[in-house]
């Protein structure tokens, strides 16, 4: 059985393409949960729009696989007498890539498209060249003044994102913008669709959890782990390939596309949780990676870890070059070893388990 067959690629472009900025995940989260139902029993669903599909209701052991469902973006903050619009980030929006970059304008009367606007070269003097920074970069719309861009539906607070879509690169490697983390989401989805393929019977309830607004501070995995209560909680997100230019791997460590999933080090980490993983993709020759993290990890394991008295986490992490950009580039082989060593741990998980030092 092959993981990624074509529905699966199919839903992975569908989600990916779809504009789900922090915020405003509802369409996303739609689309992930219509994919996601043969494939649980129930949903749990909250006001901030984090979706969870359940696997085992009733159960009271409950254990946690969870990715984030949220994409930078940007609002427009202020617009000019002369029609031009200034933004603000929603998430950590990358203002060094911006300029000549179509963008979506998000209004009540549809899309609104415009293009981040850049001096040219002629008119900038050699040597003094202004960098692009968050107070010098700027939407134009084509309207001749504010009275037009209002009349189109813009006003401060719409949201923005970039319409780049899902491409394969020499047929292994997935781009697009939104892989981070929506791949997450993905892939947690496709655990859950081979556990009820396989006819696995889970001892626990299993909480296939799609949270929102990461990319602003763990806020969606916050709210929704004193909804759930688990006793486990293993999430993946993306983190960075360092064997590209410019990148110092004395500090940001060494891990690259292409050869497995990457097993954080950190102190939210549970230890006998992660060695659990690490058990896991041995026995199964799962190739992976490993990273360490000082002080926090940066992504919900911390906001799992630390909530409820104390949930034991983990984090598996897909490597994935040019975050935070419109070409996030992932390997297809990491993409279905991550898949593969989420399913195979939860099924090495015993109801009951407390992943305690102390017997």
């Amino acid at each position: 059985m092959s993981i990624l067959d074509k529905k699966a690629l199919t839903f992975l472009e569908d989600y990916l393409n779809n504009a789900a900025p922090t915020g405003y995940e509802s369409g996303g989260q739609k689309i992930w949960m219509d994919y996601l139902k043969p494939y649980v029993d129930e949903f749990i669903t909250d006001v901030y729009g984090t979706a969870v599909g359940v696997i085992n209701p009733e159960a009271e052991y409950k254990v946690v696989i969870e990715g984030h469902s949220d994409e930078i973006s940007w609002y427009v903050n202020y617009i000019t007498d002369n029609g031009l619009i200034y933004v603000i980030r929603n998430g950590g929006s990358d203002h060094q890539i911006a300029p000549s970059k179509w963008v979506n304008i998000h209004t009540k009367k549809g899309i609104v498209e415009g293009v981040f606007g850049w001096p040219a070269i002629h008119t900038r003097k050699n040597g003094k060249e202004e960098v692009p920074k968050i107070e010098n970069i700027f939407i134009d719309i084509g309207a001749k003044d504010k009275k037009e861009v209002e009349e189109m539906g813009v006003h401060v607070g719409c949201v923005i994102t970039y319409p780049d879509t899902f491409k394969v690169l020499n047929k292994d490697k997935f781009l697009c913008r939104a892989i981070d983390n929506r791949a997450g989401g993905f892939m947690i989805a496709q655990v859950a669709r081979l556990l009820k393929e396989n006819n696995v019977k889970l001892p626990f309830g299993l909480y296939i959890t799609n949270s929102v607004q990461e990319e602003v501070g763990l806020r969606g995995a916050e709210m929704i782990t004193q909804t759930i209560k688990p006793n486990v909680a293993i999430v993946t997100d993306v983190c960075h390939d360092t064997s590209t230019p410019m990148i110092n791997q004395k500090i940001e460590g060494q891990t690259e596309i292409g050869k497995g999933p990457v097993i954080s080090y950190a102190p939210a980490i549970q230890n006998l949780l992660r060695e659990r993983i690490i058990n896991t993709a041995e026995d199964k020759k799962i190739p992976f990676q490993r990273h360490a993290s000082s002080r926090v990890t940066g992504t919900d394991t911390d906001a799992f870890a630390y909530s409820n008295g104390g949930v034991a986490s983990a984090l598996i992490s897909l490597p994935l070059r040019y975050m935070h950009t419109t070409v996030e580039m992932v390997h297809r082989d990491d993409v279905e070893n991550v898949i593969k060593l989420i399913y195979e741990t939860v099924q090495s998980i015993k109801e009951g388990e407390t992943f305690s030092y102390f017997g």
